[in-house]
């Protein structure tokens, strides 16, 4: 292998994924912060803007793209100032809830829930079709901790504008987690609940294995006998279906169309490597390529070189 293709062959952080319009976004984010430009808020909100011009219906790659500007802008001054100067823009307005949610999940609570909720709700009498302003609703009820009917009803109102968004079926996940205001239980039940009816290859087809990979990593970070015996989770029959379904059909180039499906690669991989399973995991690393999603693949460390040692171990 010559030097260059080694080159185009490393593994990299890719929260973008196969979005190369968001990527090059991101890219020129990250040249002005370096510059220290980043002050240039008009180049950057016209880019912004550009952005979410694109596909505008498109509720999957909408929401794709807010959730990763949303992580990558939660610092910054730019998503407010967006919305600040275009209050009538349903996109300005949904980032900058989004990135203020994010800010706040690692406070601990928001400063001022009333507030980022009025933009969603301002974001919904401009487009009401759109589900995004209620996935950020279900994340403000989560973070603080509202009563169920709140979470169960913004639920239910982005089932009624997009019925399989990625977003909203993990975000109910994390909230029925145990880690979160549910169980163990009350997971499973509303796994049971989804799959009967739920496509194969829908943009939320990975919540299942979400869950099986949520408890094999909370077995591992209670250390002791859990993390020695987590391994035996992938032989209990629940976990053993999910990733046969999922591998014989996830990694072909024609099955998934959402915006994180390398996203969900990614997972399945790294499940198939917990479980031992080297063989299968080997098409699904080479239909991942290089673009490496920081979760799951830190739970134990650095993400890249956990990728790497695992894609090692599958033989590539």
């Amino acid at each position: 292998m010559s030097f260059l293709s080694s080159r185009r062959r490393k593994p990299r952080l890719a929260p973008e994924l196969d979005d190369g319009d968001l990527g090059r976004l991101l890219k020129s984010l990250r040249a002005t912060t370096r510059s220290g430009t980043f002050g240039t808020t008009d180049l950057c909100v016209a880019q912004l803007s550009r952005l979410f011009e694109q596909d505008p219906d498109d509720w999957d790659r909408r929401a794709h793209r807010m959730s990763v500007l949303a992580d990558y802008l939660s610092d910054s001054h730019l998503p407010s100032a967006w919305a600040t100067r275009e209050p009538g823009n349903a996109s300005a307005l949904v980032l900058s809830a989004w990135a203020e949610l994010v800010r706040s999940r690692a406070a601990g609570g928001l400063a001022d829930a009333s507030g980022t909720a009025k933009q969603c709700l301002r974001a919904l009498e401009i487009d009401p079709r759109d589900p995004a302003p209620w996935v950020v609703l279900l994340g403000i009820a989560r973070l603080e901790r509202y009563v169920q009917s709140d979470v169960f009803g913004a639920w239910n109102e982005i089932l009624a504008r997009d019925r399989w968004h990625r977003e909203a079926y993990l975000s109910m996940l994390a909230h029925l987690s145990p880690e979160e205001a549910g169980s163990r239980v009350q997971v499973l039940d509303f796994i049971d609940s989804i799959r009967p009816r739920m496509p194969a290859n829908a943009p939320c087809a990975a919540v299942e294995l979400t869950a099986q990979v949520m408890q094999y990593n909370a077995a591992l970070a209670r250390g002791g006998v859990d993390a020695l015996v987590a391994r035996n989770h992938w032989t209990n029959p629940q976990a053993v279906e999910s990733l046969q379904r999922a591998h014989h059909t996830w990694p072909q180039p024609a099955f998934f169309h959402h915006a994180k499906k390398l996203a969900d690669l990614n997972l399945l991989a790294y499940a198939l490597m917990a479980a031992d399973r080297r063989q299968q995991a080997a098409p699904v690393f080479e239909a991942i390529g290089t673009a490496v999603t920081a979760w799951p693949w830190n739970s134990t460390g650095d993400p890249l070189a956990a990728f790497e040692h695992a894609r090692n171990r599958a033989g590539l």
